[in-house]
């Protein structure tokens, strides 16, 4: 009994597949931004960052954190950067700076 309700000639031909190998997978530009950056990158990033200091956007983010205004400066930054989720980065690595300081 042949319960399945293709037509014959539908199912004979998808029986027919030719085998394929799979190709390697390589990454998009775009995947390897999200990547994890290499412990010297961070390191040269981290001595960059010391010498030359924050941009004047940046100044201010500080500012507004250290007035409690978290959501001020949320969108401050996205006006700033243009997306969400680049503003939420942002003022959270902002955050983190003053953390720091802090603990200094």
């Amino acid at each position: 009994v042949n319960r399945c309700k293709m037509p014959s000639y539908i199912k004979a031909k998808a029986r027919k597949v030719s085998a394929t190998t799979k190709l390697p997978k390589t990454l998009r530009p775009v995947q390897k931004k999200f990547q994890k950056a290499p412990t010297k990158l961070k390191a040269v990033r981290e001595v960059i960052r010391d010498v030359v200091g924050y941009s004047p956007y940046e100044r201010r983010v500080l500012e507004l954190l250290k007035l409690g205004r978290d959501k001020r400066a949320l969108r401050f930054c996205k006006r700033r950067l243009g997306s969400h989720s680049r503003a939420k980065a942002k003022r959270e690595q902002m955050a983190l700076h003053l953390r720091q300081q802090r603990k200094k």
